[in-house]
């Protein structure tokens, strides 16, 4: 049993209430920090982690207008990708987990985006995945802001050669970058950074606009350094309902939500 198959404790008209309550608070803490930054809320993304969650939450919030679904685990993310096909307008998946090369080509099959692209063996593998899939995959760098190997991320220096990699690869789309505030760091002064980065990086990748940075506890501080997408899970969905595996602290696994 997948957790796409888990049901929901509770009866789904409540349900719905729960997460429409939830996401209107969440869009209020968005569109807050967006006007103290002098920013346009709608050049923001909701990515909404649905990880360890049920296919019905993710369809529930389908149904509130959420077009953007972000998962950590292949097998979990490929079953409710399935199980919300059916969909007259289907969610844009993001992948944002640390990914194994050796589940790139699954991934490549329903992911719109991979936000933990690090590596040269990895843009290889998922390039040959959409390429055999027949699809285009936007790819986001996941820049690691305190060079910690245990946490995944290419170093600041590796940047410019990943994304040169990612551009001439065949069925990826280089589509900027992407980040964990590490924990020793304030989060402002890690999303700076990232932002610093970005800048660097659309010199060359002019199209290359997303900034993946931002979850419940610390989006305001990733609206103000210029995220165009936010990876929301427990603000939306609550405390998961059980014990995921545990996680290397500030991994995207644990950080997306």
């Amino acid at each position: 049993m997948t957790t796409a198959d888990r049901p929901t404790a509770i009866p789904a008209a409540l349900r719905r209430a729960e997460l429409e309550a939830a996401l209107r608070a969440v869009t209020a803490r968005i569109e807050a920090a967006a006007a103290e930054s002098g920013r346009d809320p709608r050049d923001i993304t909701l990515v909404a982690v649905t990880k360890t969650r049920p296919a019905s939450d993710a369809r529930l919030l389908c149904g509130l207008g959420v077009g953007h679904l972000g998962e950590n685990h292949d097998r979990e993310a490929a079953a409710k990708a399935a199980d919300l096909a059916d969909l007259a307008v289907p969610p844009q998946w993001h992948f944002v987990g640390t990914l194994q090369r050796n589940k790139a080509a699954s991934v490549a099959r329903y992911a719109d985006f991979v936000h933990s692209v690090d590596r040269p063996t990895l843009v290889t593998a998922l390039s040959r995945g959409a390429v055999n899939a027949r699809r285009t995959v936007s790819c986001l760098l996941q820049v690691s802001l305190d060079a910690d190997p245990r946490r995944g991320g290419v170093p600041a220096e590796g940047l410019a050669a990943l994304a040169d990699a990612v551009a001439d690869a065949p069925g990826l789309r280089l589509a900027g970058v992407m980040a964990v505030a590490p924990l020793a760091v304030p989060a402002p002064q890690a999303f700076a950074r990232l932002a610093s980065l970005a800048t660097r990086l659309r010199a060359d990748h002019p199209r290359a606009t997303v900034i993946s940075a931002g979850m419940s506890g610390d989006l305001e501080a990733a609206v103000a350094a210029g995220a165009t997408h936010l990876r929301v899970g427990s603000a939306l969905l609550g405390a998961r309902p059980y014990p995921a595996t545990p996680r290397t602290p500030g991994t995207p696994q644990d950080g997306a939500a």
